[in-house]
């Protein structure tokens, strides 16, 4: 089960693609209180199943006191068909404790789930918390790590199958 993270250079993305997640970023900088050294973008984690290797990106990931509190995937097209690999994604983007938050947009629709429990928290951009209510949940919220690797083996098979054609 090879996996391998690597950042994806923002020049592999059209100018089209772009326009999305970037005002989705400037959102959270101007209206949530979020700094740019709050959001990384352009994380991945690689896949290889089946003969089947398979990228798949994740826009944007939010740290707070040096804790990973929330991934944001941008993808066109229907946002349901995403939900899944989302919260697959953010179980298993850092080994040392699962993403507790995860969002995903087309741009005009969103979700924001909790990866624990894969339950709908929020449905627009004014339910996602901004930087300060975060950082007030940080002792509150859940970090715990996958560590059976039957699940962890899962969550890779959910990511690769459901980004298998982006």
């Amino acid at each position: 089960m090879p996996e391998e993270k690597k950042n994806i250079s923002p020049s592999t993305c059209s100018d089209k693609e772009d326009d999305a997640p970037l005002m989705l970023t400037r959102m959270l900088i101007e209206e949530k209180g979020f700094s740019a050294d709050d959001i990384e973008h352009d994380l991945s984690i690689t896949t290889r199943f089946n003969n089947e290797t398979v990228v798949s990106r994740i826009t944007s990931a939010i740290r707070i006191a040096d804790r990973w509190v929330m991934i944001i995937r941008y993808a066109p097209g229907s946002i349901v068909t995403r939900t899944r690999a989302a919260v697959a994604a953010a179980r298993v983007l850092d080994d040392a404790g699962q993403i507790p938050l995860a969002v995903v947009t087309n741009g005009s629709e969103l979700e924001m789930l909790d990866t624990y429990t894969g339950e709908i928290l929020g449905r627009n951009f004014a339910d996602i918390p901004d930087r300060e209510e975060l950082a007030a949940k940080l002792d509150d919220l859940r970090y715990e790590p996958f560590i059976n690797e039957k699940k962890r083996e899962r969550e890779l098979r959910i990511l690769n199958a459901f980004d298998v054609d982006l």
